[in-house]
């Protein structure tokens, strides 16, 4: 039986060095939520005291079921003891039981990034972890640059690690942070380090920037590693991290290896694309295990024989891993996928063999215009039940209008006004509104509230949380195609509606539209 593997993702930290990435307190929480339900270990929260937003994050930090949560921090400073350097306490002080610190175990570095002799380093490290794993229940030795610290003077890196370990540290996690390391090159360093650091007790954590992070992460689990750090999707500065998803699937499908994870391995598709979709980036299709393009097949030749035997040209079962298998010519494609969604809404398809080849060519057409539905169950649901039941919509649109301008105020100050007009009816009965709001579409959505209240009480329980806008058509420039995407509540649900369009205003319009009426659809 083969021991069990510990993950741990920083994707909320390392992943915030990704360029055009950048965490909102809603963010961290959604992401943190969605990785303890799949089994995630350790996840690594930020680093309080750092910035206000992991400040907050640590204050507000959602209770989790199945994952440790990490505070992450370093060592005391130079010249300072423990006791009084506020960096280190602020992490200790955080108010989770797991911090990670980060410690040099290069020379190099030791003398030309922090400037202090090689034995002062070596009792900054015993200092803080001794003084960290009195205050905390565990403690994590991030050893910096340790792979290129090891081929330059592997006596001072590995005195560095033992200092860590005799110190206190839980685990000691073995860092490529240059990312330069080959997976021949592993053994040897390895073999070494296990002669003062017990398996059981070592982490390794690499970074991309040769891409060879799930080689050398997958090559350290089998010289006996026992946790593996990365990010999801491979987040992370300049090439990022090791891809905890290829690692995670590639230890478990094809090593044998058991981690937390196993029992969810399903979410990995869904949970990869909704932390894309909440950092409003576009998931590439080429990724492995959980790219829309990770299981599609275009050529008579190949699709033939993926009909017959899928073994063929999968090396896995898609559905493993929450992927499914798409036929890029042929009237099948994802067919499979979107039946069993249907049966999830409780939809019955029997003799409907007609309008499930309808649904599926009207999501392709939806898709191709710019649609995404994972991550926008809510606008999902709606056009299934628009177009599989007799589903009465609780309003009509006859027109809005909205106009955005900059007035001076009395302080001849220029300040936005938005103000939105629209008519609707309701039971044949015209309603007319008109609201001013902080923004055209704060405006538009008020007019709209303002009309239905009469009608339907209840959409004062419904909150507007999130609004993201992604660009579809960058080489377009202002006349691009764009995509909403909104977040509701009310007292019991939260979901997520989507809207297409050049128009940036009549996107956000159809995604509020889905919006309210999934929420009344809910509360009626």
């Amino acid at each position: 039986m083969k021991k069990k593997i510990k993950l741990y993702d920083s994707t909320l930290r390392d992943g915030a060095q990704t360029k055009g990435v950048n965490f909102s307190l809603d963010d961290k929480i959604k992401i943190i939520t969605v990785l303890d339900e799949i089994g995630i270990d350790y996840i690594e929260g930020g680093w309080p005291g750092a910035n206000p937003t992991d400040d907050k994050f640590f204050k507000s930090l959602p209770k989790l079921k199945n994952s440790k949560a990490v505070a992450f921090g370093m060592m005391r400073k130079s010249g300072k003891i423990p006791n009084d350097d506020p960096g280190l306490n602020h992490v200790l002080k955080s108010g989770v039981s797991s911090v990670c610190l980060v410690g040099k175990s290069w020379d190099f570095h030791v003398k030309n990034a922090l400037r202090v002799s090689l034995n002062e380093n070596l009792d900054m490290i015993s200092d803080s972890i001794a003084f960290a794993s009195k205050r905390v229940d565990e403690v994590l030795f991030d050893a910096e640059h340790f792979f290129d610290g090891f081929k330059n003077n592997s006596d001072y890196s590995l005195k560095s690690i033992k200092r860590a370990f005799d110190s206190g540290a839980s685990w000691i996690i073995l860092c490529d942070t240059n990312g330069g390391t080959l997976p021949n090159e592993l053994e040897g360093i390895l073999s070494e380090v296990k002669k003062i650091i017990p398996e059981k007790c070592l982490g390794v954590h690499f970074h991309n920037d040769t891409d060879n992070s799930t080689s050398n992460s997958l090559e350290s689990i089998r010289n006996g590693v026992s946790q593996i750090q990365g990010t999801f999707n491979g987040l992370g500065e300049r090439c990022g991290n090791a891809n905890l998803i290829n690692v995670a699937a590639n230890l478990i499908l094809k090593m044998g290896y058991d981690c937390n994870l196993k029992k969810r391995l399903d979410k990995l598709t869904l949970t990869s694309r909704f932390i894309d979709e909440t950092l409003n980036r576009e998931s590439p299709r080429n990724l492995p295990f959980v790219g829309s393009a990770a299981f599609a097949h275009k050529g008579g030749l190949h699709i033939s024989a993926v009909e017959k035997d899928p073994r063929c040209y999968e090396h896995i079962d898609p559905n493993q891993i929450g992927n499914e298998r798409v036929l890029v010519v042929s009237n099948q494609s994802g067919k499979s996928n979107i039946i069993n969604k249907l049966k999830k809404l409780k939809i019955d398809i029997k003799g409907k063999e007609k309008k499930v080849v309808n649904f599926l060519k009207k999501i392709k057409e939806q898709e191709f215009l710019g649609y995404a539905y994972d991550g926008a169950e809510a606008s999902f649901e709606l056009l299934v039940k628009r177009m599989f039941q007799k589903f009465n919509e609780f309003y009509s649109l006859e027109s809005f209008r909205v106009t955005d301008e900059k007035r001076k105020n009395n302080k001849n100050e220029f300040v936005p006004f938005s103000e939105a007009r629209v008519k609707i009816y309701v039971d044949k009965k015209e309603f007319f509104s008109a609201a001013e709001g902080s923004g055209p579409i704060h405006a538009l959505d008020m007019a709209l509230r303002n009309a239905l209240i009469k009608f339907y009480p209840k959409i004062k329980k419904l909150n507007l949380i999130d609004y993201k806008v992604r660009i579809l058509t960058p080489q377009d420039g202002t006349k691009a195609l764009v995509r909403v995407r909104i977040e509701s509540k009310n007292e019991k649900l939260k979901w997520s509606t989507i809207g297409v369009s050049y128009n940036v205003i009549d996107a956000s319009y159809i995604a509020l539209h889905d919006s309210i009426t999934y929420h009344l659809l809910k509360t009626k």
